[in-house]
């Protein structure tokens, strides 16, 4: 079995819709990968964001460095600081904000729905 290697250097950039002074590279996923789990490294610049919206699958966060704030679609507002994780079960709505002064970087991990291993009747929330 072969190990798959990404090097930050060659990590394909993205812009997903809705995201302000984010700049996001797939360290895992993109356009023709079909692994089962995508990952994104996300940097968030003083007062980048994304806006409130649906995630499409479960998906996990991790900051790695700063703090970020993410509010969900019910009011509650949860700040996350290097190493603090959040689930949000697929469908749920949230937006993410960096209002601090430093630059704050996550990694986003998700199921691939693209890829082969992909099963939606065994996707859990």
């Amino acid at each position: 079995m072969p190990i798959d290697i990404t090097r930050l250097a060659q990590a394909e950039r993205f812009q997903p819709p809705g995201h302000h002074n984010v700049g996001p590279v797939h360290l895992f996923g993109g356009e023709q990968y079909d692994g089962a789990v995508t990952v994104a490294l996300s940097h968030y610049l003083p007062g980048g964001r994304a806006d409130m919206s649906p995630v499409p699958v479960e998906t996990l966060y991790l900051v790695l460095t700063g703090s970020l704030t993410l509010a969900d679609s019910d009011g509650g507002i949860h700040v996350l600081d290097a190493m603090d994780t959040a689930r949000l079960t697929a469908g749920t709505c949230r937006s993410v904000e960096n209002r601090t002064n430093l630059a704050a970087s996550m990694l986003v991990i998700r199921p691939n729905p693209t890829s082969p291993s992909f099963n939606t009747s065994e996707v859990r929330s």
